[in-house]
């Protein structure tokens, strides 16, 4: 067994070269934060949390401050995170202007009775709590924006109405990295985190698998835990999250169930279902498998004294069901 360890995403899909340095950069940084937690003896709530809220500061990715905007350009963020000890969970969405969605997440679990609260409610808790704000419009993802909406007035877009052929004919289109994050601790706890600002031109009110528990995320101490990454759509149909962590509980590594889960995606879904997921299993033993050209992760053991990161992990092959490490 290996412990404390930290394994975070930035998100899956094809990033666009102007942000994959930096993304590798905060993917790094978001480690070490959650790291630098856990070394001291801090718990994997806390770590999952510190390692999420680094990557909601900075702006390359799709959380907090990088949030993609809806089709009327706003703001919607959402966030969840689930303790593997108690089984307690909290999760929040449609927020605008909430500095860290992760952290509006936690106080729900561990202030109100619920898992899952939004709009006035979510509102209200951040106004008791004194939750930090800020506007998270970025020129980055304003700039998206427009390439975007001129696509769609061109009529471009206009005969493309599946998300399929979108993606197809234009894979770049829709901006799917969500964060995520999954950590043992010293004391064997498994947590799990995850936040994001959507898709590109999503529809106002959609909600998607991030702040879903057992979808974007799920953490057991009897099993491990496991964050997703990608069309939230996919996620929540097959509850993935859950399904990778039922797969570790039945004795699959973590790397076997994310690469099974991921296959499992390319079978049952026959869309375009860009998916990416990470996770740890109760062992210390972590995974990471994605269908999409990038997944951008990192890690820290007690084996690394730095962290490792890259853009591809492992590639389950969406066209004919095969393994490649590319």
């Amino acid at each position: 067994m290996q412990k404390p360890v930290i394994l975070i995403h930035g998100g899956a899909g094809a990033w666009q070269p102007e942000r994959r340095k930096a993304g590798i950069d905060g993917a790094k940084a978001a480690a070490k934060a959650g790291y630098d937690v856990l070394k001291t003896g801090g718990t994997a709530l806390d770590a999952v949390e510190a390692a999420v809220r680094s990557m909601e500061d900075n702006p390359v990715f799709n959380a907090g401050l990088g949030s993609t905007l809806t089709i009327d350009k706003r703001v919607e963020m959402e966030a969840s995170i689930m303790d593997g000890k108690t089984l307690m969970a909290g999760a929040t969405g449609l927020l605008r202007d909430i500095k860290n969605p992760v952290s509006l997440a936690r106080i729900t679990m561990e202030n109100t009775d619920y898992v899952f609260v939004v709009g006035d409610g979510a509102e209200k808790l951040a106004q008791i709590f004194k939750v930090e704000r800020r506007d998270s419009l970025t020129e980055l993802r304003l700039r998206y924006w427009k390439e975007q909406k001129q696509k769609l007035k061109t009529g471009e877009l206009e005969s493309l109405p599946k998300l399929r052929k979108l993606l197809a004919v234009n894979p770049g289109l829709f901006e799917m990295d969500t964060v995520g994050a999954v950590a043992l601790d010293k004391q064997g706890n498994t947590a799990a985190a995850t936040s994001t600002g959507g898709y590109s031109l999503k529809l106002p009110g959609r909600i998607g698998d991030s702040p879903l528990i057992g979808c974007g995320n799920y953490a057991d101490n009897q099993a491990g835990a496991c964050s997703a990454t990608g069309i939230g759509e996919i996620a929540i149909r097959l509850v993935l999250a859950k399904h990778v962590c039922d797969q570790m509980h039945n004795g699959q590594s973590a790397q076997e169930a994310v690469e099974n889960a991921i296959t499992l995606v390319n079978k049952r879904l026959r869309i375009k279902s860009s998916m990416g997921l990470i996770a740890v299993d109760k062992n210390g033993g972590i995974g990471a498998a994605h269908n999409t050209p990038n997944l951008c992760w990192a890690y820290m053991t007690p084996k690394t004294n730095k962290p490792k990161a890259g853009m591809e992990a492992k590639l389950i092959v969406e066209t004919n069901m095969e393994s490649a490490n590319p």
